[in-house]
């Protein structure tokens, strides 16, 4: 038990590192050094909160002691915070790895297509997998919901990596934005699988308290995504939108 809450305290802390600086790239100037600093912060946050919270999932599922034993759907138990806590920490760190390599290879997209990104996305996708299919028999739509919004997500990721002709100029702005809200957004529930139980037990299962970050994460994608095609066509043609 101590060890687990050791990784609790680090998954906390590299937690709010990332939880707070996601919002620095949000409300700054794209591309200016304070967005690429608060971006940078945000992502190795995220990095750290995702890979301990693989981490304790695999705690959850194979350590030696049974964890809140108040729980009785020992079932359950292990689908949330095992199979679905192990996916989300994979997509997180996914999400920020593609969302970074969106901007890194912008002019030589198809390195992406090497072994070294594949093999995250096909993390990403096996894994969610296993959370949809285990959500499906414990009966729980939302381990279901979030491993079909992280398949899609990386099909379309894919669909951009593999595409045969050149996306139109600032394709990958758009991909960069969407992978890092994704962050944000499995980021978000990750952590309140650590700490809802703790705050509120008897929600714990609520399927209303945990969409919460997808409706707040889909919610600026769509606001954003308005945004840039509104600014878009009150460009003239030929002339180049200053970043937002």
């Amino acid at each position: 038990m101590a060890l687990f809450e050791a990784l609790v305290i680090a998954h906390v802390a590299t937690g709010a590192l990332g939880l707070i600086a996601f919002w620095g790239p949000i409300v700054t100037r794209k591309g200016a050094a304070n967005h690429r600093k608060w971006g940078k912060a945000a992502a190795y946050g995220f990095i750290g909160a995702g890979g301990l919270a693989i981490v304790m999932a695999l705690l959850s599922l194979y350590g030696p002691e049974q964890r809140h034993p108040e729980i009785t759907d020992r079932a359950l138990f292990d689908g949330l915070f095992g199979w679905m806590m192990l996916y989300l920490g994979i997509l997180t760190i996914g999400f920020v790895d593609y969302g970074l390599a969106v901007v890194r290879h912008a002019r030589e997209r198809r390195a992406m297509r090497s072994v070294r990104y594949q093999a995250v996305i096909a993390a990403v996708m096996i894994s969610g997998a296993w959370c949809g299919y285990y959500g499906f028999e414990v009966g729980h739509p939302l381990m279901v919901l979030v491993a079909f919004i992280g398949i899609v997500a990386m099909a379309i990721q894919q669909a951009y990596i593999w595409r045969q002709s050149d996306p139109p100029r600032g394709t990958h702005i758009g991909e960069h934005f969407r992978a890092l809200i994704g962050m944000g957004i499995s980021a978000y529930t990750a952590f309140m699988s650590v700490g809802l139980i703790r705050l509120v037990p008897e929600h714990v299962f609520n399927p209303a308290i945990w969409a919460g970050p997808s409706v707040v994460g889909v919610g600026l994608i769509i606001y954003f995504t308005l945004k840039r095609k509104r600014t878009a066509s009150r460009t003239p043609s030929g002339v180049r939108p200053h970043p937002q």
